[in-house]
């Protein structure tokens, strides 16, 4: 039998702040000995009490705003209360009825609410050694996104994910590495026979974009199976993904919302939005950049790149990794906008300066970047191959030298004698040396073999040392092998 999947995400997010979300022990996810930044607040020593972090209210606010969510006045945080070694309290300060952000939408999917709270403690367990408990990660501010559940395939919701993903990233709230554990996704899975939601399976410790979908495709398998007479049912519970056996396994009967006894915290003041001039609807708008789904689409309409580039140049964009999507629109400034003049540039960050940028890293073991080479530089080496003085092979070479060591792409073209010969006077002396050395081919030739013409062309272009123009180059060859 066929059944509809029906699919709603959850996804955390650690939060870019200097301290944790209600105290000031630092926010360093980067940070390797264990225990280091904690404190009394958040290891919940007797007496303490915590304190709101306008920062990571802002950042939440932000992500709403750039869902064209509700962003709520009034807000107040809550206590969650569950016993677990990785929340030294015994509860985790959350939101419950009043959320930051209500509503919204990404990617085409609804949104239902983004709040804001504690990230636990890190535990790792060693077999036989027991387990051991990190206290960094405890306290450091954590935004929860919650979807509606209108996805229906393993690809929307992993397209979801990633899109979420860029959008943290453009507007700076959080570098969202999921290797890192600083974005987490969870998948509420159900299938049904009928527009009646089935029974729900929620899949946690969700590592990976390939892993979200490879998890709901497993489970729609697993539920299936069930459905169609198989051994077991299907229970509301927690399942865990085993990426090394690329199944889901049984973690725990699903908890309810009276499970976890929430009730405002009475140590934290409530929030009223309109009393907070920084958290303002005028403010937070003025503070947004120019968001994924917008930079894609002008890429597209106004320079008519290749989408797949488009997707590059947004994606370096979110993270400032490269900065090759700065290089691009500030070499286009130069340039101008021609198809041919875009075409040239596209290809040539997106294949030329990549590879050097691939091989910088093999040889020095580095992160990769643009080197020295500037806007500037970049446009005046495209206009140069535009205007045809240099061939291809110039444009590389010249390109390499302004990667490793910058400067003018003229005077680099010019000194290393990379310009390329049009005159058919210079070249004609060319064209005759290589006749003069290959008599066998040039025999070939007149005898009717015209594939060995490129050879011809390929040893005249060595001996001109780059320089000649290809186009000519060829002319002049067949001129002279008549």
């Amino acid at each position: 039998m066929s059944y509809k999947l029906t699919v709603g995400l959850e996804v955390h997010a650690e939060l870019k702040t200097k301290t944790k979300m209600f105290c000031n022990s630092a926010n360093d996810p980067d940070e390797v000995r264990p225990n280091v930044n904690i404190c009394p607040v958040c290891m919940a020593h007797p007496g303490t009490l915590p304190v709101i972090n306008r920062e990571a209210v802002k950042h939440v606010l932000r992500v709403g705003t750039a869902l064209g969510g509700n962003l709520a006045d009034f807000t107040e945080f809550d206590r969650k209360n569950y016993f677990y070694p990785d929340i030294p309290k015994g509860y985790q300060i959350t939101q419950y009825k009043y959320p930051l952000v209500s509503g919204g939408m990404l990617n085409g999917i609804a949104i239902e609410r983004v709040h804001l709270e504690e990230d636990t403690a890190s535990s790792s367990h060693e077999g036989s050694e027991g387990s051991l408990v990190d206290y960094n990660r405890a306290g450091v501010p954590l935004m929860e996104l919650v979807t509606k559940p209108v996805m229906h395939t393993s690809e929307e919701a992993g397209n979801f994910a990633r899109e979420l993903q860029l959008l943290l990233r453009t507007i700076g709230v959080s570098d969202a590495n999921m290797e890192k554990g600083e974005m987490r996704v969870e998948a509420n899975i159900s299938i049904s026979d009928s527009d009646k939601l089935g029974t729900k399976v929620e899949v946690k410790n969700i590592n990976s974009f390939r892993a979200v979908e490879r998890a709901i495709a497993y489970e729609v398998e697993r539920m299936t199976k069930i459905l169609d007479g198989g051994p077991g049912e299907i229970v509301q519970e927690t399942r865990g993904w085993d990426e090394t056996k690329q199944v889901t396994f049984s973690q725990r009967k699903k908890e309810s919302a009276h499970d976890y006894r929430y009730f405002p915290d009475p140590d934290l003041p409530k929030l009223v939005r309109s009393e907070i001039p920084e958290l303002s609807d005028e403010v937070l708008k003025a503070s947004m950049p120019e968001l994924p789904w917008e930079k894609r689409g002008r890429l597209v309409r106004d320079f008519g790149i290749k989408p797949e580039n488009a997707e590059f140049f947004v994606e370096d964009f979110a993270t400032n990794e490269y900065r090759l999507g700065s290089l691009f629109e500030g070499a286009i400034k130069i340039t101008g906008v021609s198809r041919d003049v875009v075409a040239l540039l596209e290809n040539y960050i997106v294949s030329d300066l990549r590879g050097l940028m691939s091989s910088f890293v093999t040889m020095s073991g580095d992160v990769g970047s643009p080197g020295k080479l500037t806007s500037e530089a970049l446009a005046d080496l495209i206009l140069m191959i535009k205007s045809g003085e240099l061939s291809s092979r110039g444009a590389k070479d010249t390109l390499a030298i302004l990667y490793t060591d910058g400067g003018d792409a003229r005077a680099i073209a010019e000194s290393k004698g990379l310009i390329q010969k049009n005159d058919p006077e210079i070249l004609k002396a060319i064209v005759q040396e290589v006749l003069n050395s290959n008599p066998t081919v040039v025999a070939e030739y007149k005898g009717g073999k015209v594939a060995v013409l490129p050879f011809l062309i390929g040893q005249a272009m060595k001996a001109s040392k780059g320089s000649g123009n290809p186009a000519t180059l060829k002319t002049l060859l067949e001129e002279a092998l008549k």
